[in-house]
């Protein structure tokens, strides 16, 4: 499958915007992310304050540039779960998937960008409401996928139990990057307490929106 090129207007944009988040990325490592103000990333982009503005609406985004990412992933990965795979294995499939491959949506980000996120009390607050965007868009899905009634509470309940495993383990993977722990050794500690969280949660979640088994039907039956 072809993909459209990308034209010189969205190749100038995507460059423009690598470059503020590189730039504004560095000066938050070297100087803390609440010491560096917007005017400054922009000197340091050679933009205009307000270009700034434009790509990142606001000044904790240009730090932790992976909302839309975030608050996707585990709604698609409900979405798309196969056969037979309740919505509780899909999510422990992919979170294992993401801790074997380090991801940094799943918290994998260095000591020094850790650090700078557990000092900020509004980098710490902004990734509160990424949690919570999550929350919801997974809760959507689960209402989707069971073709659950309005006034049905199953789908938040449910969204809230495995949201509340993710950000558990993602907070868990930025206290031992700052303690000093290496990544394999993360992985190993993260696997097994994926494990006992996804694992306690099988009692209610283990037979809900499980994607039904698609089965051909016998030869000469009606389609």
């Amino acid at each position: 499958m072809s993909t459209r090129p990308m034209g010189l207007r969205e190749l100038k944009k995507r460059q423009t915007r690598e470059t503020i988040s590189h730039q504004a990325t560095r000066l938050f490592l070297e100087r803390g992310f609440d010491h560096v103000t917007i005017a400054e990333v922009a000197v340091a982009a050679q933009v205009a304050k307000m270009t700034v503005t434009n790509y990142f609406p606001r000044k904790e985004d240009l730090a932790l540039d992976m909302h839309d990412v975030f608050v996707r992933l585990p709604a698609q990965t409900v979405r798309e779960r196969g056969p037979g795979e309740s919505a509780l294995a899909a999510l422990h499939r992919a979170y294992l998937s993401a801790v074997a491959d380090q991801d940094p949506v799943i918290g994998f980000s260095g000591p020094e960008f850790a650090r700078m996120i557990v000092e900020s009390p509004a980098l710490t607050a902004r990734l509160r409401e990424f949690h919570d965007d999550r929350e919801k868009a997974l809760a959507a899905v689960l209402a989707e996928e069971t073709d659950a009634d309005p006034d049905d509470i199953t789908p938040r309940v449910a969204a809230a139990q495995l949201a509340a495993v993710h950000r558990l383990l993602f907070e868990e993977t930025l206290h031992r990057t700052v303690q000093g722990h290496d990544n394999d050794d993360i992985s190993r500690t993260l696997t097994e307490h994926a494990r006992t969280a996804f694992g306690s949660l099988e009692p209610s979640l283990a037979d809900y929106a499980i994607r039904e088994e698609h089965t051909s039907p016998p030869p000469g039956s009606p389609m």
